[in-house]
């Protein structure tokens, strides 16, 4: 794996995931284009997060909603079953605002570093901080999949293209910011809670990628700690 910088300095291997990748829900019905009349093992904590009433029984209305929450998120099958990967994006939804302001209460990004963007694995969040002030987040972020995940540890800034083009997947990763071998920052245009993740690089919104691209330089601290939930 790897792109060539500039003048041939690096050699970098590029991280993206930008199609979903299928995966079964338990024991959901095997239809996707349909929704389906069958109740799932998390239904009654799904129809809580939509706002529906909460009956633990699949009705249409609970179906049609459920398929238009897995749809807007690349959750296949998107047949509306309440299953386990569709209630593990809405905990982690919830576990993400809950956080509120206050990303780094518990002290585990560095405060002696100045201005610092840190990524929490666990919670799939990001932010940028200088010292213990706030500049710029929390906000949701799409990190590496089983078998590609972002690596942890205090690194930097070492490379950065605003244009940057996979060699690997021939797909456009805007606002891109190396910090580890390739791994980096950038844009794409799925969702954040799309399963199962990146191949390693720190996906974010657009909004966010150029943000990020303004706020941070090179030579600027990351700092990636936690563990992806199914990892």
């Amino acid at each position: 794996m790897g792109d060539i910088g500039r003048r041939g300095a690096v050699a970098l291997t590029i991280t993206a995931l930008l199609t979903p990748l299928t995966l079964a829900l338990g024991t959901a019905p095997a239809q996707a284009a349909s929704c389906t009349t069958s109740t799932g093992p998390y239904q009654k904590q799904v129809e809580k997060f939509l706002g529906r009433t909460v009956d633990g029984k699949q009705s249409a209305g609970d179906c049609k909603a459920i398929k238009a929450f897995q749809t807007k998120h690349g959750i296949t099958p998107n047949a509306g079953y309440a299953g386990a990967v569709t209630w593990g994006v809405m905990d982690l939804m919830n576990k993400q605002k809950a956080v509120g302001k206050n990303p780094n209460k518990a002290g585990k990004c560095p405060t002696n570093k100045g201005r610092i963007a840190c990524v929490d694995l666990t919670l799939q969040l990001s932010w940028i901080q200088d010292g213990k002030k706030l500049v710029y987040g929390p906000v949701p972020v799409r990190t590496g999949r089983d078998g590609y995940e972002t690596r942890t540890g205090l690194k930097k800034i070492y490379w950065r293209n605003i244009d940057h083009v996979s060699s690997i997947y021939h797909v456009p990763m805007p606002y891109a910011q190396f910090f580890d071998g390739g791994q980096a920052f950038h844009s794409v245009g799925v969702s954040m809670w799309n399963p199962p993740g990146s191949h390693g690089c720190t996906n974010m919104t657009k909004t966010d990628a150029k943000k990020y691209w303004s706020l941070l330089k090179k030579g600027d601290d990351v700092f990636v700690y936690g563990r992806k939930p199914g990892t």
